[in-house]
């Protein structure tokens, strides 16, 4: 796929956006795990499936209420919790966890209704899958729940206000989205090229957003022209 000039972020902007020289997973040894799923067997075949490809399950649970406490006890670097539990469900449980932003979460469901995804994603769930589901599609959707928590703490840093930080987000989500297409990177790397350039620029991510945004617009209309 031939590249695209780059976006105009600034007069003096050298940072061209470049697909990761390997993209291909590489697990940190020490990324924790927190487990909540009320059937068993599930359960256990999600932990082997982690555990081959270099995760540590540090706890594992049959109901929300027990995740929750897990969570708070060992602090993990992700919790997977299954919509529907006793107890506590995983949406419920899901609030509390992303209400102390303890550690991302990402929801398994039975099911793909947009109404259930977008409540997982209102209690602050990162990502999602739809069961049943491979080793293939576990390891993204964790890829994409710790990317989007990092991001999540990075605007939280930048942008203090609420508001300004959701509008701040959707912004960027699109100026992401815009790089994604143009210069085939993946969704964690348009996301550091934004933040590099915002330090390298001295601007805020919310600038180098908009820019990237009215960059490809002017391009678009420019081609129509």
């Amino acid at each position: 796929m031939p590249r695209n000039e780059e976006p105009s972020v600034t007069a003096e902007h050298e940072s061209t956006p470049t697909p990761d020289a390997d993209q291909s997973h590489v697990p940190p040894l020490t990324t924790r795990v927190v487990i909540a799923e009320d059937e068993a067997l599930i359960r256990l075949d999600l932990k082997e499936m982690l555990e081959e490809e270099g995760y540590s399950v540090v706890g594992e649970a049959g109901d929300g209420q027990t995740a929750v406490e897990l969570a708070r006890e060992h602090r993990p670097d992700l919790v997977i919790l299954d919509v529907k539990m006793p107890v506590l469900d995983g949406i419920s449980a899901a609030e509390k966890i992303a209400e102390e932003s303890i550690a991302p979460v990402l929801m398994l469901t039975a099911f793909s209704q947009r109404d259930l995804v977008e409540r997982a994603r209102d209690a602050g769930a990162m990502a999602y899958l739809v069961k049943p589901f491979s080793k293939s599609d576990v390891v993204p959707a964790i890829e994409m729940a710790v990317s989007r928590f990092a991001e999540l703490r990075a605007l939280e840093k930048e942008v203090a206000d609420l508001s300004l930080r959701l509008e701040t987000r959707k912004l960027v989500d699109r100026a992401k989205s815009i790089l994604q297409t143009q210069y085939g990177l993946t969704e964690p790397a348009a996301f550091r090229w934004i933040q590099k350039t915002s330090m390298d620029r001295r601007m805020s991510m919310q600038q180098v957003a908009e820019a990237v945004i009215e960059d490809a617009e002017e391009k678009k209309n420019a081609a129509k022209g």
